[in-house]
């Protein structure tokens, strides 16, 4: 059975788009691929159908990750099919539990930097859109170092589901 994961952040073309890419990677390095299934959407559509922001993508592809991107809007019919839905920032947190159909939906919510333990109270990953390369790049590093205990509880998670 594939775990499924999706990142959301507002439009789906810089915060969100970037943990997909980097998680992603992630998986493939930890040997997960065809185990976890990650995906992002935006809480709104209004960038739906367009690709990354283009300075998201020039962060990535200067640290080595690769990988297209479609925007897309979260839908509520989506948490059935998912183990995961990863907020990047408080605002996301709120307006996804509140989409949630059911109270055990709402607890597959959670927060990107709650999986970094050195994020302390900090658990908002900054709005890069409106600002220089040196926000994307904070973003980035936000992402890489909340992925490895995102991957570390997806593996604990397939873990109970073997045994």
């Amino acid at each position: 059975m594939t775990y499924r994961v999706c990142f959301v952040c507002t439009g789906n073309i810089c915060r969100s788009p970037m943990a997909e890419i980097v998680f992603r990677a992630r998986v493939a390095e930890a040997g997960l691929d065809g185990k976890v299934e990650v995906d992002s959407a935006g809480t709104g559509g209004w960038h739906e159908g367009d690709g990354a922001d283009p300075r998201t993508v020039a962060v990535l592809e200067d640290h080595g990750y690769t990988g297209g991107h479609t925007a897309r809007q979260f839908q509520p019919s989506w948490f059935s099919r998912l183990d995961l839905v990863i907020a990047l920032d408080s605002g996301h947190l709120g307006a996804l539990r509140r989409l949630a159909p059911t109270e055990q939906d709402a607890q597959k919510v959670r927060l990107l930097r709650s999986f970094d333990p050195a994020a302390g109270d900090h658990l908002d990953v900054p709005d890069p859109y409106y600002g220089g390369m040196d926000g994307f790049e904070e973003c980035l590093e936000m992402v890489e170092a909340a992925s490895t205990g995102l991957l570390a509880a997806v593996r604990k998670d397939l873990e109970g589901r073997a045994a």
